[in-house]
């Protein structure tokens, strides 16, 4: 079977869990080398060892505060030092503070913005020259939080964010495209990790059953988003830049309504 991804060397955050944990698994199926990397070390590191069991490649070297210049830079540095240079940038760690705009106060939105828009900004910078030098890619992993607005959710923070984000990625393309640097956006609509289980999809939220009334009928789930992922970080995409690939099961094209 192709590997995509054989022998490039993928920058992941966010692996302790969830999408990038998925996205770690995934990569390193498909032949990548991975650098993983998280603030929960410890949860990260078991990401690392879920890999190495199954004959994958993947290096988690240090705590990792996708907020922080320096936590950022040290991890871009043990990849490259380790493997030699960076082939994929691919973002998922992110810390969001919910709250009706309002209320919410100044510092949970500041928090929100950082975790969500400024850290895809310092790792992508991070990793630039690294990137112009492989010929790489950046795929920036997020919500459909940043194409709509929720009559369900309070989310000015994390909204703003994530069309931030968006916007930020199609600059990415447009100042690497000199360089040969791809760089696309993943995402995802209502997606079935703990982190959902725990909020959205929690008894008496108003979003619990919204997977009913999805076009395709059911939850996504992390591995859905990684493929999607995988594929933007290979030659299969090699003619893709300033995408944003929506992985929600049909909800952004529907109205909304009864179900058949």
């Amino acid at each position: 079977m192709r590997r995509r991804l054989e022998g490039k060397v993928a920058l992941i955050s966010g692996t302790a869990h969830g999408l990038g944990r998925a996205a770690a698994l995934r990569f390193a199926e498909e032949g990548a080398l991975v650098v993983g990397g998280d603030l929960p070390h410890d949860e990260a590191v078991e990401t690392q060892r879920m890999i190495a069991r199954a004959g994958g490649t993947v290096l988690t070297p240090c705590p990792l505060d996708v907020t922080s210049p320096d936590s950022v830079a040290r991890w871009v540095e043990e990849a490259v030092g380790a493997f030699g240079g960076i082939d994929i940038c691919c973002t998922h760690a992110a810390t969001v503070r919910f709250g009706p705009t309002a209320e919410q106060p100044y510092e949970d939105y500041a928090l929100t913005v950082r975790a969500e828009l400024d850290s895809v900004r310092l790792t992508a910078q991070a990793a630039w020259q690294h990137l112009t030098r492989s010929r790489g890619c950046v795929i920036t992993v997020g919500s459909t939080a940043g194409l709509t607005g929720s009559v369900t959710g309070y989310r000015t923070a994390h909204t703003a964010a994530e069309g931030g984000v968006i916007a930020l990625t199609r600059q990415l393309a447009a100042e690497g495209a000199r360089h040969g640097i791809r760089a696309n956006r993943v995402s995802p609509g209502l997606i079935g990790t703990d982190g959902a289980r725990a909020h959205l999809l929690a008894d008496g939220h108003p979003m619990r059953d919204t997977h009913q009334r999805l076009p395709l009928g059911r939850l996504g789930a992390p591995q859905d988003v990684a493929a999607a992922a995988v594929f933007l970080a290979s030659d299969d995409a090699s003619y893709i830049s300033g995408a944003n690939l929506v992985v929600d099961g049909g909800w952004s094209v529907v109205l909304p309504g009864p179900t058949h």
